[in-house]
């Protein structure tokens, strides 16, 4: 394993503009599916590579999970009274 390269400096915050957060959609085989995207919320510059001189980056991130189908056999409401089963 590498090292990780130190700062060589003061940690620069960099302003961005991001074009897209593309979703990815996770089929799960319960019938569930999610969509998940990362989303960049900073950047900044911590540094140089000591060999090459290239910008070290940090980037700091944020998953966001949204629920698009879930099937009605998985949802299970607590605090309701059930209903009664068949009477016999």
């Amino acid at each position: 394993m590498l090292p990780f390269p130190q700062p060589l400096g003061e940690v620069e915050v960099i302003e961005f503009e991001a074009e897209e957060f593309p979703w990815i959609t996770i089929k799960l085989k319960d019938g569930t599916i999610l969509r998940f995207k990362v989303v960049v919320t900073g950047v900044m510059k911590v540094g140089h590579d000591p060999n090459t001189g290239i910008p070290i980056y940090s980037i700091q991130t944020q998953g966001v999970i949204q629920l698009v189908k879930i099937p009605k056999e998985l949802i299970k409401r607590t605090g309701q009274p059930r209903s009664p089963g068949p009477t016999t």
